[in-house]
């Protein structure tokens, strides 16, 4: 259980020990979800100064995951051609 008075910090607690690049897109987006939404709804605290930099973690995921989506619309629309 997270202390509710600890100011989280939003990149550690999604990538831990990890480098980055050994982070699953997919698991960032799960514990970004995760993490905003109990922000937004006072569960968490987040280090404010923390959260606005360790956006661009949340922004490389979803840019990553848009190509992924954007290859697999390609193959099936020349699949379907």
């Amino acid at each position: 259980m997270t202390d509710p008075e600890r100011e989280l910090n939003f990149a550690r607690e999604i990538i831990g020990q990890r480098g980055y690049r050994d982070v699953p897109t997919d698991e960032v987006l799960r514990e970004a979800e995760r993490l905003l939404n109990g922000w937004m709804a006072g569960d968490f605290r987040m280090e404010r100064p923390k959260l606005y930099d360790h956006y661009a973690l949340l922004l490389l995921a979803l840019l990553q995951k848009n190509r992924e989506l954007e290859m697999r619309v390609e193959a099936l629309e020349q699949r379907n051609a």
